[in-house]
């Protein structure tokens, strides 16, 4: 595979069928990353805390993002990269959506009609992150890359 010397080196993504094989300890640090945001939305189900504040705010999730960033230059060239890019991007974009859906549910919970979807938000917002965590770990486990 060419590199393209304009794209950045995060936005080349191995295909596991190149050869480009992932050392076991990188393996075990995204399933780590995994198990930590997991917690994090369990905490959340399990008391009562929301889904979204749990996973953006909480210890095991922040700490799960620091390890993403600290790790990902050692998953560079295999198909491990691409979870490490699914988890980062996960994190900041529910970060994103939290911060821009916010204030617009506060403001449809001012309304007797909007006070559903003002409720509706958090919940989408919640079965995102659970669906994004699942489906990263589920193609972690069969060893496949998430952008393939």
């Amino acid at each position: 595979m060419a590199e393209n010397p304009y794209q950045s080196p995060e936005a080349v993504v191995a295909d596991p069928r190149a050869g480009a094989t992932p050392s076991d300890g990188i393996v075990t640090v995204a399933n780590v990353v995994y198990a930590l945001h997991t917690l994090s939305i369990v905490i959340a189900l399990s008391t009562a805390a929301t889904v979204i504040g749990t996973f953006l705010f909480s210890i095991p999730s922040i700490i799960a993002v620091i390890i993403n960033y600290v790790k990902r230059s050692e998953a560079r060239g295999t198909w491990v990269e691409s979870h490490f890019r699914w988890q980062i991007r996960t994190f900041w974009f529910a970060m994103l959506w939290a911060v821009l859906m916010f204030p617009i549910a506060l403001l449809l919970a001012l309304t007797i009609i909007g006070l559903p979807l003002a409720f509706a938000v958090p919940v989408i917002l919640s079965a995102w992150l659970v669906y994004r965590v699942a489906r990263g770990w589920l193609r972690l486990r069969d060893k496949r890359p998430m952008y393939a």
